[in-house]
């Protein structure tokens, strides 16, 4: 979808989520990236944005609140954002595993460029050498997902000296610092084919949005 406001794709997901509830449309995965933004999910904590809103408007990030699970993060130009919308009812019906099994698209994925992912004890998200590379928080209504990960490819980490990244005071980190130079159209193949394998779904030819929402 290329770069898209934060807003923008929350309207979009949400036409999408009532559309999958009707059966009107198959399970979708949208890639994005968004300009410089700053969300708070559901059990966001204030104090975990440190910087002030004149702060951040002079240094053009947004604020939205969502209703997606999780605390505060950032999303930027750098970042691939994916964008689940699947009905678990035809998967399992598992918050838990449903975050695991995102979690393991994204090791995959970045096994695939040798980069050696993982998890951290009792975290939610994607970890390399102890720095955290790619948030997850999602959201689901009558079993049917939204919102999703954000994957650091080359993003400008400066900015989350803003924030408490997720209510965790544990470094970040980006895969161009790991020695991944693989460009974003490859990272998000390998993704992709991570997906299929992780969730047994077979993929169709990516559409255009336009193509998607009409």
């Amino acid at each position: 979808m290329g770069r898209v406001p934060y807003r923008e794709s929350v309207r979009l997901q949400k036409d999408l989520v009532e559309r999958r509830k009707a059966n009107a449309i198959p399970d979708q995965l949208l890639f994005v990236e968004h300009p410089h933004v700053i969300t708070l999910g559901r059990n966001a904590r204030e104090a975990n944005i440190l910087a002030t809103p004149a702060v951040l408007s002079r240094a053009g990030v947004d604020v939205v609140e969502t209703d997606r699970g999780g605390d505060v993060t950032y999303h930027g130009p750098g970042q691939i954002v994916g964008y689940p919308i699947l009905d678990l009812k035809a998967w399992k019906r598992d918050v838990g595993a449903y975050l695991r099994a995102i979690e393991q698209v994204l090791i995959d994925a970045l096994a695939d460029f040798g980069i050696a992912a993982g998890r951290e004890q009792g975290m939610t998200g994607v970890w390399v050498q102890g720095r955290k590379v790619a948030a997850i928080g999602v959201h689901l209504s009558r079993w049917v997902t939204s919102h999703g990960f954000a994957l650091n490819v080359d993003t400008d980490l400066d900015y989350f000296r803003y924030i408490v990244p997720c209510g965790l005071t544990r470094p970040v980190g980006a895969i161009r610092e790991f020695g991944c130079e693989a460009g974003y159209g490859n990272i998000q193949a390998a993704i992709v084919a991570r997906f299929a394998e992780v969730f047994d779904f077979n993929i169709v030819k990516p559409q255009t949005l336009r193509e998607r929402i009409a």
